[in-house]
């Protein structure tokens, strides 16, 4: 059966924004790549070897991978979608909202809603977009 995990792009923060990721979310970091580390490193496009090339973040089973662009590669950032967090109580939801919440935008306040007790919506301050929801509504 397939997997269908998240891959992300950032521009030149990704390193830090997948660091961030593994201490709010509790994951844990397996690999984190720089372009001047691939195996082949005279591919390196000029200017991206401190760049990261490839991370992944496990969380509970399931992948967050993500990458640096190129430098001088354009970055449009991240539009048309969110990544969905869940979690069966509304505490934890809470205080993961307000860790990604902070330095960032939220769209939606934390609140009670028809599918959730505790739903909210955010971009954070890295440009990721999510939606994080706890506890079923009674």
């Amino acid at each position: 059966m397939p997997v269908l995990d998240n891959y992300l792009f950032f521009n030149g923060n990704c390193a830090e924004a997948m660091r961030f990721y593994e201490r709010t979310l509790g994951g844990k970091i397996e690999m984190m790549m720089t372009y001047a580390q691939s195996p082949q490193p005279d591919h390196c496009p000029a200017g991206s070897q401190d760049r990261i090339m490839h991370a992944r973040l496990v969380l509970d089973g399931r992948a967050l991978m993500a990458s640096d662009t190129p430098a001088g590669q354009p970055n449009p950032g991240m539009n048309g979608f969110s990544l969905s967090l869940n979690y069966p109580a509304p505490a934890e939801a809470r205080r993961v909202f307000d860790a990604l919440a902070a330095g960032g935008k939220v769209t939606m306040p934390m609140q009670k809603t028809f599918w959730s007790e505790a739903y909210g919506m955010l971009t954070d301050r890295f440009g990721t977009p999510w939606m994080v929801g706890g506890g079923m509504p009674a």
